[in-house]
């Protein structure tokens, strides 16, 4: 018996936003203090939680998996996806591609945003000219695709790979915000001009620059027309009043939403390819306790490419091209329905409940592409394209985060790869805001500690030793950037006998211009992250937090216990 995981099958315990509810307060198991508690000291315990999906995605239960090994033959004898049995962690993915409409709602925000910055307007709008060939008359898709509504719900193309990342980026800020302001945390929509008249007004927003999740967790967005209704209580004795809408203190103390509490998204991303390719194979739907009962060549059962169902007897699973010069079938019975790319949800979803995993449009994953990466990478959550960074201060001494002319936090490659001293922090704080650190501009201020400030609660740092120092094993300068990592052939032969390099970004699951084979979960292509095809979309991905398993109901466990109360003897 099968079992299909979609959507609507999902069981998920809801997020749990605010402190424990319990008329007894919870105690610390190594202290025996209670929690949430203001007399004394307000340490705080929040409700432990499984997050929900963000918009528009759906969980994958990870596993362990053979990468790869879907592939049944080499025809291109690339020998760039050799079979490596890797563990993937759970993770959240887009049902469906990203889609016209999807990306006409970024252009318009960056529209009424920014209404006199028409640079960064055009860097985002994809690439129409990619319809264009010579001896083809694709012209209306070139002035259609993007905006006419007969095509809003296909995937949007002509998407470079480093657009990609911008979306996902400003998708992230928009779906925290907007889980802010409909909670009351933040100042809500409808009252975003203000409200009200005389001694009871509230003041629009002073803070004119757009959200964005990592400068509110930092405390930097605050204030009169920015705080909500709803803020939560502060139970830190060091916490100071609320100041009313009559500019004088008195209230509770409160604060913003902290990551702690488990309500704001983790960021939108695109996938890896080992999420992707787990995914899109997605034998989840033919395991029976650990016992994969069949494999796959597509996402779908089977080793052809028709369904073999009664009601639809014959149909193409996926839009491809079948043959030179047939990408739809006959007039009169158009067998996969389209000659182009086709609607997101047009074909039968997998087992995972993802839409056009084959066929479509191939879509970009987040690795830079290695021929021998399946053979270099580690085995656990496998990935090749990191570059580590920190954020920049602008204020070290209140650990405020330096911002673009976008408001988004200023990154620099981290210095290393391990917590340094607090003396050595320092150092290379007033080495960068002197000018003298060289990785630095003159004036700016130091690199930040990945995701918290120094001397915030809670802070740590993969920020680097003095400038300069070495500090790896080898005894060699640390370097942030890891695209290379283990390759000694493209780095040294770019150029000559290859063209791959660090701005290679791969692309997986075939499009409507290829042929079956690149269908297959584990075929591979690369493109550079700057260039962009009428074939070639994407979709994104969120890491999963907390524990794994999806769907725990009708499984075997072990019972979690729970502490004993501590109890003080007299």
């Amino acid at each position: 018996m099968k079992v299909f995981f979609t959507k609507t099958a999902i069981v998920l315990l809801g997020v749990g936003t605010a402190l424990s509810s319990c008329s007894k307060h919870q105690q610390s198991e190594k202290t025996g203090m209670a929690y949430n508690d203001k007399t004394n000291g307000g340490y705080e315990r929040f409700r432990q939680t499984h997050p929900s999906p963000g918009p528009g995605l759906i969980p994958i239960e990870g596993g362990t998996f053979v990468v790869g090994g879907s592939a049944d033959q080499d025809v291109t004898y690339d020998y760039n996806n050799v079979k490596r049995r890797v563990t993937i962690p759970s993770f959240y993915m887009d049902e469906t591609e990203v889609a016209n409409q999807d990306w006409l709602d970024y252009l318009h925000w960056i529209n009424i945003t920014y209404p006199q910055d028409h640079e960064l307007y055009y860097n985002a709008i994809p690439d129409t000219l990619v319809w264009r060939k010579p001896l083809s008359y694709n012209e209306p898709y070139v002035d259609n695709y993007l905006r006419h509504p007969a095509f809003q719900d296909y995937p949007v193309v002509g998407v470079t790979w480093d657009q990609a990342q911008d979306y996902c980026q400003w998708r992230t800020d928009r779906t925290n915000e907007n889980i802010l302001r409909e909670r009351g945390n933040l100042v809500a929509w409808k009252d975003m001009g203000g409200t009200g008249k005389g001694k009871n007004a509230t003041p629009a927003p002073t803070n004119k620059e757009p959200f964005n999740t990592d400068v509110y967790l930092n405390g930097q967005i605050r204030g009169a027309g920015v705080d909500g209704k709803k803020m939560l209580p502060d139970l830190s004795p060091n916490a100071k009043a609320a100041v009313g809408a009559n500019g004088k203190g008195g209230g509770k103390a409160v604060r913003p939403v902290r990551l702690e509490d488990g309500i704001l998204k983790q960021g939108y991303r695109l996938p890896s390819e080992a999420e992707w390719e787990y995914a899109a194979l997605a034998l989840i739907g033919n395991t029976q306790f650990e016992n994969i009962d069949d494999n796959k060549v597509y996402p779908w059962n089977g080793l052809g490419v028709r369904s073999s169902k009664k009601a639809t007897r014959g149909l193409i699973l996926a839009n491809f091209k079948r043959g030179q010069g047939d990408n739809a079938g006959v007039g009169g019975y158009l067998n996969d329905k389209a000659d182009i790319t086709a609607p997101v949800r047009q074909y039968p979803p997998n087992d995972f409940g993802l839409y056009n995993m084959a066929g479509n449009v191939n879509e970009w994953v987040q690795d830079t592409y290695r021929q021998t990466s399946f053979e270099e990478f580690d085995d656990f959550n496998p990935f090749r394209g990191n570059e580590f960074t920190n954020k920049r201060l602008a204020d070290p001494t209140k650990g405020l985060y330096a911002k673009d002319k976008y408001g988004k936090p200023i990154k620099d490659p981290s210095k290393s790869n391990k917590k340094m001293k607090y003396s050595e922090l320092i150092a290379l704080q007033q080495a960068q805001a002197t000018g003298t650190d060289p990785n630095a501009a003159p004036g700016t201020a130091a690199a930040a500690p990945a995701g918290t400030a120094p001397g915030a609660p809670g802070a740590t740092t993969a920020a680097s030793a003095i400038p300069g120092q070495k500090n790896d094993l080898a005894g060699k300068p640390y370097n942030a950037d890891y695209r290379g990592y283990n390759d000694t052939v493209n780095t040294a032969l770019y150029g000559k006998t290859t063209l791959v390099n660090d701005h290679s970004k791969v692309y997986k699951g075939g499009s409507w211009n290829d042929m079956a084979f690149w269908l297959n979960p584990a075929t591979r292509r690369f493109m550079n992250e700057d260039d962009a095809s009428a074939e070639v979309g994407f979709r994104c991905a969120m890491t999963l937090v907390g524990a794994p398993e999806i769907h725990p109901e009708g499984k075997p466990h072990y019972s979690v216990k729970k502490p004993k109360p501590y109890k003080a003897t007299r």
